[in-house]
């Protein structure tokens, strides 16, 4: 059985969820989320925690047994706390400024890149070189900082570019003089 399907999830005071079918809706302090989830996976809401199992042991259905069980953890962790990554931009007269709710980011291009967010993500400039993504959806989270990450990706010489803050760069040597 999947070491992580199996585990029970605790659902806190200030969140609700609802079950209809295989349609969950778990509302919290933050927001509202919902997801529609595969009908060989059942899903039981007991008091305060839901449980998670399978029809039978198929590859398949093992595979989507934890991966059920953690989109629910996501979802309620998502409502209640929320998630949040910070991007860090490296590189002389590289900058980020909000426009209203559009990003501004001037990264070494001849033109400046505007990037509007979804409504549920909020964008924060902690300082010209620090951006700060937050948001209920994990998965919307961490895709909006990857699309921004993309503009300009770190590069291995100088470490120019937009990084997140937990990220190391390997870097490499340059060029080395002629013998």
């Amino acid at each position: 059985m999947s070491r992580i399907g199996k585990k029970p999830i605790t659902i806190p005071s200030d969140v609700k969820v609802s079950l209809t079918g295989h349609n969950l809706v778990v509302t919290g302090p933050k927001g509202k989320l919902i997801e529609n989830f595969h009908p060989n996976i059942t899903i039981k809401h007991e008091a305060d925690e839901i449980i998670v199992t399978r029809s039978d042991d198929q590859k398949g259905n093992k595979a989507l047994h934890g991966l059920t069980r953690a989109l629910i953890q996501n979802m309620i962790i998502g409502v209640s706390a929320g998630y949040s990554k910070i991007l860090d931009i490296v590189g002389v007269g590289y900058k980020a400024e909000l426009k209203g709710k559009n990003l501004l980011i001037t990264i070494g291009y001849s033109h400046p890149i505007y990037f509007l967010p979804p409504d549920d993500i909020t964008l924060v400039v902690n300082t010209p070189t620090q951006i700060s993504i937050s948001g209920i959806d994990k998965q919307l989270v961490g895709a909006i900082a990857a699309k921004i990450r993309s503009i300009r990706k770190p590069e291995p010489y100088k470490g120019k570019g937009i990084k997140y803050s937990t990220e190391t760069i390997r870097r490499k040597a340059g060029k080395t003089a002629g013998k």
